[in-house]
């Protein structure tokens, strides 16, 4: 007769040791992230202290400050914006008016297009320019002098840095993020009127009245609180990235690349978290 032979695979010590590990890299991600959210919101909790509690923020050194960060941040990023958004434009367009053919309703293509623009695609495409643009100078520029001892020496001089670093990048991204946003959105809906005109006939006239007329004004503040939303959050996440930075230049490339995903990701957790409590 045939033996059989039964094979019990029992777990080894190996493998308790792996599972061990695991649960333990987890806990201390859980950990580090929190105690992530709690320096942001310290950071965050500094800012609005240094803008309300301090009027130093009126002098025109200060304000000379302000308006660099807006120029480094935003004005600087505008012909990027301006390709993103007319490339973005003419794609919803392309899709919009290839998915509308089949019911006959190409005319729709503007409203479908300026709608989604303004609620949508205009404050992500802005998010996440900033989010790879932004984001990434800040954190570079903090940990630089985190790890050289800068930090340090301004608050030996007396120089708080979130006051002096921080705030004003907050100020230009609050300012700055929404503006792009809003020259995002009409350029965006003009590259869909130009493949609209160049593929349908559609006068640019009639294309903006179509877009007019489906457009209402919460559309744009819907844009605009996520475009505030997002501009905190980038802010936020890349400085502390930034002044958090130990060790040598490896640690600060790290923490861009860390800074980025992240702005990015909780851009895209938050808008979702947004558009579901704004859209019901």
């Amino acid at each position: 007769m045939p033996q059989w032979k039964i094979i019990c695979t029992v777990p080894t010590e190996t493998s308790g040791i792996a599972l061990r590990h695991a649960t333990e890299q987890f806990g201390r991600s859980v950990v580090e992230g929190v105690a992530f959210v709690g320096r942001a919101f310290v950071l965050f909790i500094e800012c609005v202290y240094w803008l309300i509690a301090d009027p130093r923020w009126l002098k025109p050194v200060w304000r000379a400050a302000v308006a660099s960060e807006m120029m480094s941040v935003g004005v600087s990023a505008a012909p990027v914006a301006a390709v993103m958004a007319l490339s973005a434009g003419i794609m919803l367009s392309i899709q919009a008016v290839s998915s509308l053919q089949d019911f006959g309703a190409q005319s729709r293509a503007a409203a479908a297009i300026a709608v989604t623009m303004f609620r949508e695609f205009g404050p992500l495409i802005t998010a996440f320019l900033f989010a790879g643009r932004s984001a990434s100078a800040v954190t570079v520029r903090l940990g630089t002098m985190q790890i050289s001892q800068e930090i340090d020496a301004l608050r030996v001089m007396g120089i708080n840095p979130t006051h002096h670093l921080v705030t004003p990048v907050l100020i230009a991204m609050l300012v700055m993020v929404p503006c792009m946003t809003i020259f995002i959105d009409i350029l965006a809906v003009l590259g869909g009127g130009i493949y609209c005109a160049f593929d349908l006939g559609m006068t640019l006239s009639s294309y903006a009245q179509y877009a007019l007329a489906a457009l209402v004004p919460f559309d744009a503040i819907q844009g605009l609180i996520k475009s505030v939303m997002f501009a905190l959050l980038i802010t936020l996440i890349s400085a502390t990235y930034g002044l958090s930075v130990q060790g040598g230049p490896a640690q600060v490339g790290a923490a861009t690349t860390r800074a980025v995903v992240t702005a990015t990701s909780a851009v895209v957790i938050t808008d979702m978290v947004v558009t579901f409590l704004l859209a019901r």
